[in-house]
This record gives C-alpha cells, structure tokens and sequence, in this order.
C-alpha cells in the first residue's frame, strides 16, 4: 500500500532509497526500519534526543516545513552541528506532498 518514496544519504555516504513508506509514517521510522545508517531514534519518535537529525535539501525544505517549538529546542541541544535546514527525522510524517523528499543524515552529536 505505500508507494510514497524517500532518500537519505546515511553517515556512511550510501544512499538509501526507500520506496514503499505508508502515508503518516515518520522518516525516522521508515530509516530505522531499512538500517539508514546514523538514524537511531534513541526516544523512539517522542522528539526527546535528536539521533533522528537530518538535513533537509534545498528543493523541500518548505514542503517538509519548520520545527516546532519543541522540536527546535531538541535541534538547540545539537547547535554545533543544526542547520537552517535541520530536521529531527521523527517530527515528519511522510505525505504525498512529500513524495520523493531527499535529506542527508547530520553527523552524530553524541
């Protein structure tokens, strides 16, 4: 049933092209689940501990949206490393708007 798709370029420089992601599953999930490598999800989605942190492209960080307040304060514990396109990975949920979204695992700040 899910044909949304996704990429991540991992923290070992491989490309994970995920292709079958249901509609409203975060990324982090559907990395965690196909072994993306340096998306851990250490607090399992609940936006607590920033091992999910990825750096959106260019091209869809308006589709994927700004941090809330909360997850800004998560990406704040990791400034040395954030971006203007930070994410953490657990706050998307993955949408046809989102189809084909390509984002880029940030270094691990821990």
């Amino acid at each position: 049933m899910g044909n949304l798709k996704a990429s991540f370029v991992g923290t070992d420089g491989k490309e994970y092209l995920i292709d079958d992601i249901e509609p409203g599953q975060s990324l982090m999930e559907a990395a965690k689940l196909r072994g993306v490598a340096g998306i851990m999800g250490d607090c399992l989605g609940s936006c607590a501990c920033a091992t999910c942190h990825v750096y959106v492209d260019a091209a869809w960080t308006e589709k994927a949206g700004a941090p809330d307040d909360i997850e800004a304060a998560m990406l704040d514990m990791v400034a040395d490393i954030a971006k203007d396109n930070s994410r953490l990975s657990c706050q998307i949920r993955m949408n046809a708007d989102l189809d084909g979204i390509k984002m880029t695992v940030a270094p691990s700040a821990y």
